[in-house]
């Protein structure tokens, strides 16, 4: 036995120590810096306050000393002896006036200057000195006061700052002069320093001459002067500091903190609000010394970091003292495991002492526990020899079942071959062999060379892949396949070999394009269908487009059906698509929107041109006629016309307004179409939805509908197992009114739902007497009833109520309403199976987008739509729709339902390709509840 090789090993307590360690001292180290930040913080937030609070009492002294001024000149404005002196034009008098006044104005006041000028803005007399080089900012000052006779007040800078006030001299109401006083900022800095506590500066920038500006004032980075400061000897340095590294907007927007000699002050600039015209600026500059709070942050933290360290070492000092002992324990037991590994079962129970003490621990558990597995391994040592033995019978078996499994290889029909890492075939059985018409050849071929990945195809061989590839047969028929890759074992993990299982889904992929194609397609005609003409219209009125659309409906066209049958109205159907096609596909979208009813998107059609198509299609259907069995019948249109946006901005609105343009285009005895204007339209449709609204009302209350129930037969034993439940409105002639006359206008009102929970409910009374014969109820519900959040309690009560089984009640939802928003129609279908009720999806494959929905939606029957029945005998195309929708349903585990069964060859067509169930006139017409509840249960 090759000997073990010891490796260094690192004890678990050295281990656990230092995890540990890491830890704690990455909780004292993010625990410090919070606690730095937050200090920080605080100090900051207290600094702002304060910058705040100063900014306001500065702006409050500033317009305090602007108003005491404006009162100065005012008082000096209204001396009677000036006013008097100035109307005389006396210069001796004007002197006279304040020369008296003047001493104490310049000594109490602070004035340090006084103007008098009369009303041509010459100036009479001045006092003090000359403050202002530049005359003219006075002198377009005293234009104003002239003109506006109002005070007017200002501040200039220029070697310092001063603020005027400009005030008119007013004698009988008209302006004799103007007096302008000035003042410098002295004593406003003065009250700012002793409010703010703050050493301060008065900043000027700007360019002048500056021949009589001390150069140690001037501070270049900031492209200005000092004019004032404070304590200028601490100031002056520091704000030179922060000139260098701070740019001055920084500190017009917030205080900035700067370094100085080791110590630490917040600077900040306050702008000085003046005349609008001048070049320079001024700015009050505050230094704050923040060095104490700054320090006592630095002394907090060290602190809170020696507390943490001290903290750590502490609880690592304690795990190292709890973990010795068992550790010593643990490492006895780890020397004495590799004994196992060579066999020496007795050295181990040498070693190891069982365990006696009453309270076990973990390693007392571990050290018995290596007992037993000491015990279990020698057994099974004694058993592997008995076991060799047994393998060699089971080689003999293994090689059997090899040749089972060649065998079966070789029948499957599917294509089963293996390729090496490097995608070449190695292994092919016998169907593709025939599939290929090759023997042997395809050994050593690369697989992609052979069948070719299909353009939309994105999978690759992953650990468990699938994709699509296509195979050229004999030079010529190509077709589909569908292959499942799976690794084979291997010991190399980077590069293992794959076999690779394919399937013939060529069939299966044509009927999916023709149904992805009927998606927006009409099968009968070939014409778009009533989804994409919405989406159509809806996508130009999102593009604010304008245009016409255009509503055909066939007239007495259900005379061609009950006189002539359905065949021959399907070919009449056929012949108006393929005139409208022909006539118009080039220039709009033609629609088939269902029935006999026909639609035309004419998109940015003005009205003239939108009349002139509906009369080319009234000449161009005069032509189109029909002769069977002696009748001859015409396709003979009423035509509605509705302009966009003009009578109505969604698509239901606009359609809306072109049904009803069709309806009155019916009303006419003469001309076959009706152009609906703003007026009528409003005016006609108003009263026909409040006609219909009053009447679905008043049915609703007085239980005015009736339920009409057609049978559903079983194909496997002709037997009717469920009926499916209709409604009908009685008249006020008695007459029974068809669900297409009130349904739009329940759906538009919103009474569907209050209508749909009429129909349930008394069909779960209904149902509670049919149950005990074995018959079922499947009962429609409208997209907005799908979609009520209360459509489970009101099941709930219901089916507690009326005592109906729900397993014998069936809810079809019609595809369209299931996809619209599937993830909501998903979970609330979910719902309804879990109450017990059985669900159908009705009308599958008019909206088809794909069988994606069919795996997901749970659905157990599917109603597949009478448009692909009806021509069933006549189109191979729907005979492969069909087939392929009914085995998809059964492959899924669903029962399926064949709708608009009228003749009788139809059946063993559905029969053969395994429809479970059908419904149509042939086999049973609607009758009304009231009969069922009273007959008995027949067989068709």
């Amino acid at each position: 036995m090759t000997a073990v090789t010891r490796q260094p090993i690192l004890s678990l307590k050295w281990r656990a120590f230092a995890v540990t360690s890491l830890l704690l001292l990455g909780l004292a180290s993010l625990l410090t810096f919070l606690s730095h930040q937050n200090l920080t913080q605080q100090l900051d937030s207290n600094r702002t306050l304060n910058y705040e609070r100063h900014l306001r009492e500065i702006q409050q002294i500033l317009q305090d000393s602007s108003d005491s001024l404006r009162l100065l000149a005012g008082v000096v404005a209204s001396s009677a002896e000036l006013s008097e002196a100035l109307v005389a034009q006396n210069g001796g008098g004007i002197a006279n006036a304040l020369d008296t006044q003047w001493p104490t104005l310049q000594l109490d006041a602070g004035l340090d200057e006084v103007i008098v000028y009369d009303a041509t803005r010459q100036t009479y007399h001045r006092w003090g000195s000359n403050v202002n080089d530049d005359r003219r900012p006075l002198d377009e000052w005293v234009e104003t006061v002239l003109q506006n006779e109002i005070p007017l007040l200002t501040m200039r800078c220029v070697r310092t700052c001063h603020q005027y006030a400009a005030v008119p001299i007013l004698v009988e109401g008209e302006s004799v002069g103007v007096v302008l006083i000035s003042r410098s900022l002295a004593d406003v800095m003065r009250n700012v320093q002793h409010i703010s506590g703050s050493n301060l500066a008065l900043f000027i920038s700007g360019d002048i001459p500056r021949e009589n500006i001390n150069p140690e004032r001037q501070i270049s980075d900031w492209g200005g002067w000092l004019v004032a400061i404070t304590q200028a000897e601490r100031s002056l340095p520091v704000f030179r500091e922060a000139s260098a590294s701070l740019p001055l907007s920084h500190l017009v927007r917030a205080p900035q903190q700067v370094t100085y000699e080791n110590r630490y002050y917040e600077v900040a600039a306050i702008d000085i609000e003046q005349d609008s015209n001048q070049a320079q600026h001024a700015f009050f500059l505050l230094k704050t010394d923040i060095t104490e709070q700054v320090q006592a942050i630095a002394e907090n933290t060290r602190t809170i970091l020696m507390y943490a360290l001290g903290g750590w070492l502490a609880a690592e000092l304690l795990l190292l003292g709890i973990l010795w002992g068992p550790m010593a324990r643990l490492r006895r037991l780890a020397q004495v495991l590799p004994a196992l590994a060579s066999g020496k079962y007795g050295l181990v129970r040498q070693t190891i002492i069982p365990p006696t003490r009453r309270l076990q621990d973990e390693i007392d558990i571990l050290d018995g526990t290596t007992l037993g597995l000491t015990d279990q391994l020698e057994f099974l040592h004694e058993e592997v020899e008995a076991r060799q033995q047994e393998l060699a019978t089971r080689l003999q078996e293994l090689k059997s079942e090899r040749d089972f499994i060649g065998s079966l290889l070789d029948t499957a029909q599917v294509f089963i071959l293996t390729q090496d890492p490097h995608g070449r075939i190695t292994m092919f059985n016998r169907y593709a062999e025939l599939a290929m018409g090759s023997a042997g050849s395809l050994l050593g071929l690369r697989f992609d060379d052979i069948f070719k990945r299909a353009p939309y195809d994105s999978l690759a061989h992953s650990t468990s892949s699938q994709d699509e590839r296509t195979l050229q047969v004999n030079g010529e028929e190509q077709r589909t396949t569908i292959w499942y890759h799976t690794p084979l074992p291997s010991r190399d993990t980077q590069s293992p070999s794959f076999i690779s299982v394919g399937l013939d889904i060529t069939e299966r992929k044509q009927a999916e394009e023709r149904l992805a194609w009927l998606a927006h397609r009409d099968p009968l005609t070939n014409l778009y269908n009533r989804r994409f003409f919405e989406d159509a219209v809806r996508s130009s009125l999102s593009n604010d487009s304008h245009g016409a659309i255009l509503f055909l409906d066939l007239d007495q066209f259900r005379d061609v059906n009950e006189l002539s049958g359905h065949h021959v109205g399907d070919q009449l159907l056929r012949l108006v698509g393929d005139v409208l096609h022909s006539a118009f596909t080039d220039r709009c979208i033609v629609t088939r929107l269902g029935g006999d009813e026909f639609a035309l998107l004419l998109e940015s059609y003005s009205e003239p041109q939108a009349i002139e198509v509906a009369d080319r299609i009234e000449y161009l259907l005069k032509d189109i006629s029909l002769s069977v069995g002696g009748r001859r019948h015409r396709a003979i249109a009423s035509i509605g016309i509705a302009m966009y946006p003009l009578h109505g901005d969604t698509p239901a609105k606009v359609m809306a307004s072109a049904d009803f343009a069709m309806y009155q285009a019916k009303s006419k005895s003469g001309q076959r179409w009706h152009l609906l204007s703003v007026t009528a339209s409003r005016k006609e449709e108003l009263k026909q939805r409040v006609y219909w609204v009053e009447r679905l009302r008043d049915a609703l209350d007085n239980d005015s509908f009736v339920l009409m129930a057609q049978p559903i037969v079983c194909l496997e034993d002709n037997s009717i197992s469920h009926y499916e439940v209709l409604v009908r409105l009685r008249g006020e002639d008695g007459q029974l009114v068809t669900p297409g006359n009130f349904i739009p206008v329940a759906e538009r009102s919103g009474q569907i739902v209050a209508l749909d929970r009429w129909v349930l409910k008394h069909s779960l009374m209904a149902l509670k007497q049919l149950q005990q014969r074995g018959i079922h109820l499947a009962v429609n519900l409208s997209g907005p009833s799908l979609h009520d959040e209360n459509l489970k309690s009101f099941l709930e009560q219901e089916l507690a109520n009326s005592g109906a089984w729900p397993d014998y009640l069936i809810l079809e939802v019609t595809e369209t309403a299931a996809v619209t928003d599937f993830a909501t129609a998903q979970q609330i279908l979910k719902t309804i199976r879990g109450l017990g009720c059985q669900v159908a999806l009705d009308d599958f494959g008019a909206g088809f987008s794909s069988f994606h929905y069919l795996a997901q939606l749970p659905a157990d029957f599917i109603k597949i739509d009478g448009s692909f029945i009806r021509k069933l005998l006549d189109s191979q195309e729907d005979q492969m729709i069909v087939r392929a929708i009914a085995d998809i349903a059964a492959g899924f585990g669903k029962k399926s339902i064949a709708e608009f069964v009228e003749r009788k060859e139809i059946l063993a067509v559905l029969q053969e390709f395994g429809i479970n169930y059908a419904q149509g006139y042939y086999l049973g017409s609607p009758t009304p509840m009231t009969e069922l509840l009273s007959s008995t249960p027949t067989s068709t």
